[in-house]
This record gives structure tokens, sequence and C-alpha cells, in this order.
């Protein structure tokens, strides 16, 4: 990365499935991916429990001695839904208060295999990005193949003009977590000139049309 610009990462966010998938490529990889974030002093923002790939990730990452934050909705936490969390948990009242804190509390994120959950908080984020509320680098962990139809699917809406070039930077995908996060780190975020001049100020009008988006 010799005279490649390095953005200071000291948070990722991870998203991915409760279940640990038919691949234990998927489990190898969301344990390594934890190693490799406990190495590289990063600490981890999840969505909490300890079940499928989110309990390997966080389970690693806790193991060197990184700090790791569960945000989860109360909901899932009755009856132990989805198990205990693995380091500090932070129980909020909605789905979209914990991806907004996620945002907030997050340097990146990663993908890693899951379901609608996992496309959901993936896709939110490059939006929010494409609209300038944030300007951090988001990825995919391409493993075995799994995103190459979603990232040909992103590929072909460009295609037929309904993603732009410029927004399709957005989205990061690489096949090692050593090389998806060297990615993050160099990724430099170039706004839509239109978009860019929005303004998500609290005095900004645009700012409470947001805040009643995130409540939807």
């Amino acid at each position: 990365m010799e005279g490649v610009s390095v953005r200071k990462i000291k948070k990722i966010c991870v998203f991915c499935g409760v279940n640990s998938g038919k691949d234990v490529a998927f489990v190898n990889a969301a344990f390594h991916l934890g190693e490799v974030l406990g190495k590289r002093k990063i600490d981890l923002v999840y969505g909490g429990g300890k079940l499928g790939l989110m309990g390997c990730v966080s389970t690693a990452v806790a193991q060197h001695e990184r700090q790791v934050l569960g945000i989860i909705p109360s909901a899932f936490t009755i009856n132990n839904l989805v198990g205990e969390t693995c380091g500090k948990e932070i129980k909020v009242a909605t789905m979209q208060e914990r991806l907004v804190m996620m945002m907030e509390l997050s340097d990146a994120f990663i993908a890693l295999p899951g379901g609608f959950g996992t496309l959901e908080e993936l896709f939110q984020m490059i939006s929010w990005a494409q609209l300038n509320i944030h300007n951090k680098p988001i990825g995919v962990l391409n493993i075995n193949g799994f995103f190459n139809g979603l990232l040909s699917f992103v590929d072909h809406a460009v295609k037929q003009e309904f993603i732009t070039p410029r927004a399709r930077k957005i989205l990061i995908s690489a096949t090692t977590a050593d090389e998806l996060v060297d990615k993050l780190q160099a990724f430099r975020f170039e706004p839509d000139p239109a978009l860019s001049k929005l303004k998500w100020s609290p005095s900004s009008s645009q700012k409470e049309k947001l805040d009643l988006t995130l409540r939807l």
C-alpha cells in the first residue's frame, strides 16, 4: 500500500448471518476475519448474540483482547433468543435505531454471508453513503463466490443506468480478510456533486426528513 493514503480504522461493524451457512468455509472465514481484526488492533461492532457467523467473528475478536460491542434490539433478548453477547451490549428499541447507532460508532463496514437482514444492513449503509450521510468504507468478504450474484446484479444495474459508476465505487469486495481491510483503509470517498450539496444538520429541513425516514 506504498504511496496510498491510509485512513485510520479503529472500529469495524460486521454484518452477517445468525446462521452458519451450508459451507464450513463461511465459519472459517468469520473466525479468520475476527483474528485479522484482533491482530490489527481493530475493535468490533456487531448485532449482538452468539449465533451463527455473528458468534464466530465476535468470539475471535474477543479472544484477541479487542473490544466487542453488540447492539441489539430488546425484543431479541427476550427468552435469550440469540444467546449471550460476547462483550459489551447496548439494547435499543428498534432495528433502525440499531443501524443508526452502528453507523455512528463504526469507522467502516464489512458484510459476511447472511440473509435478508444482512443484505438490508449492507444496502442501507451503501444508500446512506450515496446520500452523503456518511463517508465510511463498505465492503463484502466474498467467500467462495457467495456474493458473485449480488455483485453481478449491481454491475447490471450500472449498465442499465440505475446506479452511477461513481456510486458503484462505494461497494468494495475482496476474497480475503486482509485484502478487504487493506481496501477499506485505502478507500477514498467520492460524493456525487449533486448529492454532496445535501446538508444533514439538525437545523436543516433535510435532517427532519431523515429523522422521519429512520422511524419508519
